[in-house]
């Protein structure tokens, strides 16, 4: 089994995913849903294709975190116009 990260960025009117650890494997969806499967379904095909190459499949070596900052710190360091 494989597993990689995907990040899943809203668009104006549908969603869009990628896998860093794969690149230009990405998809589209009109819903969050809609773009899992479409991601999910995208990878298998990239694998696949990879395996037919007789390529190797890379590691997955991203990882995501949330950071967390301060709304009062987060505006009190910005530079203000002069």
């Amino acid at each position: 089994m494989y597993r990689f990260l995907i990040l899943i960025e809203k668009a104006n009117n549908n969603y869009s995913a990628y896998s860093p650890d794969l690149p230009g494997c990405a998809a589209t969806g009109a819903n969050r849903e809609e773009v899992e499967q479409n991601m999910y379904d995208a990878i298998e095909m990239h694998i696949h294709g990879l395996t037919e190459d007789n390529s190797p499949i890379p590691k997955s070596n991203s990882f995501a975190e949330y950071v967390a900052v301060n709304e009062k710190s987060a505006t009190s360091d910005i530079a203000q116009p002069a």
